[in-house]
């Protein structure tokens, strides 16, 4: 498993207030519970995977929802109208939501829930008149350069002194 320190690229953020923003807004946010468990994992260069253990719900009763840089996965277990008795309860069948938070241009593109696991697929779009361009450096031509100065120099008059002797 790799683990990737920004705490580097954190330093060269002159000027911008985006990160105390996110750790105050994760402080006045409620404590999260631990269940369910996730993993979050880099597929590609701007591909992302969170995968979350929901053992236990049917995709009905699963939902998931994206607003201003904020995802949202809620599991609501329908009510049993079973009246079951258990010796021993392990299975955890109780209600959750989860948050994240995203950064900028970050999509959902997709979801699925295989063997009691669910995949959320996000990718980062950025729009192409953000991302950064390259700008070729053009030659320009010394010696035009060097004419062009001495045909400005050779227009100035010359000062002549008079002497009185």
């Amino acid at each position: 498993m790799t683990t990737l320190d920004f705490t580097p690229f954190y330093r060269s953020f002159i000027g911008f207030d985006h990160l105390a923003g996110l750790m105050d807004a994760a402080a006045r946010n409620e404590k999260q519970p631990a269940y369910p468990p996730y993993n979050i994992e880099v597929t590609g260069e701007d591909q992302y995977r969170i995968t979350m253990a929901v053992a236990g719900f049917d995709q009905h009763e699963l939902s998931i929802e994206t607003e201003h840089n904020k995802l949202v996965v809620k599991g609501q277990k329908a009510d049993k109208t079973e009246d079951r008795r258990f010796l021993h309860q392990g299975i955890a069948e109780r209600n959750f939501e989860r948050k994240f938070q995203l950064s900028d241009y970050i999509k959902v593109t997709g979801a699925n829930v295989h063997s009691g696991l669910l995949h959320i697929e996000l990718v980062r779009e950025v729009p192409e008149a953000l991302k950064p361009r390259r700008i070729n450096i053009g030659q320009s031509q010394p010696s035009t350069l060097l004419t062009q100065q001495n045909a400005a120099n050779s227009e100035t008059p010359a000062l002549t002194v008079a002497s009185n002797s």
